[in-house]
């Protein structure tokens, strides 16, 4: 008994301790609060003694943060969330106070979404074959190993291999027979690319030689442009069959790498091939549990204001929405047909695969990919030298629709900055930012405007993995969107893709989009420009982009853009692909002093064909760049007011000193000490 009341006196003079050295720094201008993996969150939070979660240390920034700038100094270590981590306006600086989440010098802690997977034994061993038990009911398109992305099995087909219809496909290879014996065949997914979407088709059942597919996803990626059954170029589309225990290292000619996995929920096991002289016990296999990471959003009124990350490390994240009934019905970067439509035609699988009327009226409709950082409804947040890492999704995104955001909130974005940070073994876009719906073009309230971005000095390498349709960078209509010597490379598809529309949301409309895809019947031709203006692109050295597709540019740009430029970017080791593509709709953009590599076209512009003199897109010069290759695109004609002159063609890769002062400069600056 007396043993019990000395115990009870301790644990009331400790709290009573915490709270008040919690309440004196409380009390100060600045106030710094500790987070370590060795910490107690029932800890003050002083240095010697820290909290052990980040959102104990979240609950006590609320505190304080209303008195003073508050910093959370995060120790070296992982933080693995079972949640994501939500930031709303309380949690920012309040009354012009700032609050900082910064990773201790030299340590970037690990805030995690994920857990490493141990206890593997051997479930195949003439192919070398693993498994070891997951929770049941675990789901994810991604598995990391020693934090390489692994394969989930796939094979290639060709289109001639089956027969679409309405509901599916039938098989007409007989190589292919195996397919009506698979184990789990509602886990198999159809991936398509064209010539510029990736699409995700999940199977429903197969019986016999008949695969019939999940829907609403089979319709919803059976018409539009470029779809599964309808690709616009069929040379330069491919068709695959992915995610079957069955496929995991075929010894025949298909596909038979190490590092392919395949998940069975149900049973709650792992399965994974390793390579040859591998040690199953060597290798660090991590499975991400959560489906975003970071959510910093408020509302359009009161927004989250005055927030910094500094130092950290995010990784580990899954993003689920292929796997589900809908699919990933892409359209372009990241945007996907996720709702179902009344007016689609029965026949749409076979007479809307280049567009028709009905696809029209979901334009407006279209979702957005949810990144692992959310930032919506926010103003003066800033990301520096962090690392965005074995994400399975885009890295961060900045004021993308509601649809995107956990936070239900949308758009509304001033002020945010992204500078130093590394973005790299991604599955989709290092950073998308902005909306593609309504609100986004033509905002319902002034708060709703996404503007004053800059994206500057970061390193971006190896991005889109999973999603090849994904710009490493991508921005839609932001007011005043500046990209600033940032490294791009390692990207299946654009390098800086700015704008979005195709011209269809421009004051006035587009003429093509009105007359031959009757756009208007069911969209509004509106009369006042949208919200994208004074876009800069400046000092980016973009390389080993473009490695999947065709179209788009190392640099591309869609839609009215007025007073932007692209200045002073490097572009090389881009194979025979476009450098600098102004695509449907681009007007008022100045080209100059760049310096362009490429076996392809240098410079290329859309004017919607026949339809030139129409001036679908019109007012743009582009002077004073250095260039390789003589091949440019569309009508370059002062006549419409798209002028290239005073360019500098560099056949021999000789470049003048200006043109090597650009080379020099280009990516990201050396830092300047405060």
């Amino acid at each position: 008994m007396v043993k019990t009341l000395l115990a009870r006196r301790l644990a009331a003079t400790m709290v009573s301790g915490a709270v008040l050295a919690w309440a004196t720094l409380a009390n100060a201008q600045t106030v710094t609060l500790h987070v370590s993996p060795k910490g107690d969150d029932k800890n003050p939070g002083t240095v010697e003694r820290p909290v052990r979660t980040l959102t104990r240390a979240q609950a006590l920034v609320r505190a304080s943060n209303a008195k003073a700038d508050v910093t959370v100094e995060v120790a070296a270590g992982a933080y693995r969330l079972d949640k994501p981590l939500v930031f709303t306006a309380a949690d920012g600086g309040q009354a012009g106070k700032r609050v900082t989440w910064r990773g201790q010098t030299g340590a970037r802690p690990l805030i995690s979404g994920g857990f490493d997977v141990a206890n593997f034994t051997v479930f195949d061993a003439e192919r070398r074959i693993y498994v070891a038990d997951i929770p049941k009911g675990l789901d994810t398109r991604q598995v990391w190993v020693n934090d390489t992305l692994a394969e989930r099995p796939w094979m290639e087909i060709r289109a001639s291999d089956v027969t679409f219809n309405a509901t599916g496909f039938e098989i007409t290879n007989p190589k292919l027979a195996f397919l009506k014996d698979l184990k789990h065949p509602s886990r198999l997914e159809v991936e398509a690319t064209g010539f510029f979407t990736d699409r995700v088709s999940p199977v429903q059942a197969i019986d016999g030689t008949r695969v019939t597919m999940r829907q609403p996803a089979w319709d919803n990626n059976t018409w539009g442009y470029d779809t599964v059954s309808k690709p616009i170029f069929p040379d330069d589309s491919r068709l695959f069959l992915v995610n079957a225990l069955e496929l995991v290292g075929k010894a025949n000619d298909w596909h038979a790498k190490p590092y392919q996995w395949f998940v069975d929920p149900a049973a709650g096991k792992l399965y994974l091939r390793i390579a040859e002289d591998d040690d199953i016990k060597a290798l660090r296999v991590t499975v991400p549990a959560l489906p975003a990471l970071v959510s910093i959003g408020g509302t359009s009124k009161a927004p989250v204001r005055n927030l910094s990350f500094e130092g950290l490390r995010f990784s580990y994240s899954s993003w689920m929405g292929p796997s589900e009934a809908t699919g990933y019905a892409n359209q372009q970067s990241g945007a996907f047909l996720k709702d179902t439509s009344p007016l689609r035609p029965a026949d749409a699988w076979s007479s809307c695969g280049w567009g028709c009327p009905e696809f029209e009226s979901m334009r407006q409709k279209w979702h957005q990919i949810p990144a692992a950082v959310q930032v919506a409804a926010a103003q003066d947040v800033t990301f520096t030298g962090n690392q965005f890492s074995q994400l399975g999704q885009i890295g961060l995104g900045i004021g993308n629709d509601a649809n995107a955001n956990l936070s239900g909130q949308g758009l509304s974005t001033k002020g945010i900055r992204v500078s130093r940070n590394h973005f790299s073994v991604l599955s989709g876009s290092a950073i998308m930012a902005g909306g593609v719906r309504q609100d986004a073009h033509h905002p319902s309230a002034p708060e709703l405007v996404n503007a004053d971005l800059e994206i500057a000095d970061n390193v971006i390498a190896t991005v889109s993995q999973d999603y090849k349709d994904n710009a490493a960078i991508l921005t839609t209509y932001i007011d005043d969107a500046r990209i600033l010597h940032n490294e791009i490379s390692d990207a299946p598809y654009d390098g800086v893709a700015v704008g979005w529309g195709w011209g269809y949301n421009d004051a006035g409309g587009n003429p093509n989009y009105d007359e031959n895809q009757k756009g208007y019947r069911y969209n509004t031709k509106y009369t006042t420009p949208t919200v994208l203006r004074k876009t800069l692109v400046e000092g980016n050295r973009i390389h080993g982009v473009k490695t999947w597709y065709m179209d788009g540019g190392a640099i591309y740009n869609l839609s009215a853009n007025p007073d932007s430029v692209i200045r002073a970017n490097h572009i090389f080791d881009i194979g025979g692909k476009i450098a600098i593509y102004l695509d449907e709709g681009s007007k008022h953009f100045k080209v100059t002093g760049n310096v362009v590599d490429t076996q392809g076209k240098w410079l290329n512009i859309n004017t919607a064909g026949k339809m030139f003199r129409r001036k679908i897109s019109t007012d743009n010069l582009a002077t004073g760049n250095w260039h390789n290759s003589l091949r440019t695109g569309g009508r370059w004609l002062s006549e419409i007011g798209n002028v290239a002159e005073n360019n500098i063609l560099v056949p021999n890769r000789d470049w003048p000193a200006e043109a090597q002062a650009v080379i020099d400069n280009a990516g990201p600056r050396a830092e300047v000490s405060k």
